[in-house]
């Protein structure tokens, strides 16, 4: 270890700073680096990260170590928000920590750090790595593999992910034990790069909408929405209709303008028991089509076992065991075998 060089993404999360603290602790060389990826503040909210990379150069201090700055701003602008913005126009709720990390933490960052002299990068992730495989955290309520499935074999085996062996108080009380100035600082919320602005708040500063009607199953309309852009399968709040039985979102139509919602949470656009991923990626090469895996529709959805098939048009289409509620177009489904992550693709 002792001549092996790591940057370590620091973001200013406690996470990320016992990330440095152990990979110091081992031997390695240690070298802490902020990723400056937004900076932009927007109506009513201030980006935090002047804060961030405060607090991150404030624990690079206490341990000891060097300490960058990467501005990957206008990168991450073109690769993460772009794509976002565009995906939402589209009627599609992508997800934009998956982008991130296919192209900012292990694309852009591991290759500036391995042409800045790094042997590895590591992160504050809740995954682990393994032979350049991807496998899930011991933590199984802050398992972070879903976000990381379209990281590369390459990039996994130049990749440390030290505290996916740890469960988060743990982690939280190695960071009060070091007594690190982030031992006490809260997770973040909302957008991987906006702190603490929603979605909405998010993209009403980039796109223009316009209001429409919300639709029922025998095409009475019940009332209006602010744009179909922000509606999303099987929202429920939000949608200011009825009075009754609540309304759930079923689908929409970008052109027309117009969400349709439904009362039936029984609803055939609801709950789905066959699903088609494009854009698939798998970390190790392809699975075995038609044997039994299981596949995770969103973020800490309980898994599901389900066969995997090819189509005639280059897609995955994946046969579930069970029904599977709001399946969203944009999505990511991502396929595993035990603990270990096979890759995955976007819903269609």
């Amino acid at each position: 270890m002792a001549n092996k060089t790591v940057y370590v993404g620091m973001s200013g999360g406690v996470d990320s700073s016992v990330t440095a603290a152990l990979l110091k602790e081992q031997g390695y060389t240690v070298i802490g680096v902020y990723m400056k990826n937004w900076s932009q503040d927007l109506p009513g909210f201030e980006c935090p990260w002047k804060e961030d990379y405060q607090d991150a150069k404030r624990v690079a201090v206490q341990l000891g170590i060097d300490f960058k700055l990467y501005d990957f701003e206008t990168e991450y602008r073109q690769k993460v928000v772009d794509y976002m913005i565009d995906e939402y126009k589209a009627g599609r709720t992508p997800n934009p920590d998956v982008m991130c990390n296919q192209e900012v933490k292990f694309k852009l960052f591991l290759n500036a750090a391995l042409s800045d002299g790094a042997d590895m990068i590591a992160t504050g992730h809740y995954a682990r790595t393994k032979d350049g495989q991807l496998l899930t955290g011991i933590d199984g309520n802050k398992d972070q593999s879903y976000f990381l499935y379209r990281v590369t074999e390459d990039a996994l085996n130049k990749t440390l992910l030290p505290i996916g062996e740890f469960e988060k108080p743990k982690v939280r009380e190695m960071a009060k034990k070091l007594g690190l100035a982030t031992a006490e600082k809260k997770d973040s919320q909302g957008i991987c790069f906006v702190g603490k602005v929603g979605i909405r708040e998010f993209l009403e500063q980039f796109v223009t909408t316009e209001k429409g009607p919300i639709v029922d199953r025998s095409g009475k309309v019940l009332g209006e929405h602010d744009g179909a852009i922000f509606y999303t399968i099987g929202q429920r709040h939000g949608l200011n209709v009825g009075g009754g039985l609540p309304y759930y979102v079923i689908g929409k139509d970008m052109d027309k303008n117009e969400v349709y919602v439904t009362t039936n949470l029984d609803d055939e656009n609801l709950w789905l028991k066959e699903l088609e991923v494009t854009d698939v990626h798998w970390i190790n090469g392809a699975p075995d089509m038609g044997k039994t895996y299981s596949v995770r529709t969103r973020y800490r959805a309980p898994l599901v076992n389900c066969t995997l098939h090819t189509t005639d048009a280059g897609t995955v289409s994946i046969e579930l065991e069970d029904p599977v509620r709001a399946l969203t177009p944009g999505q990511s489904a991502v396929i595993y075998d035990g603990d270990l992550v096979l890759g995955g693709g976007i819903v269609i």
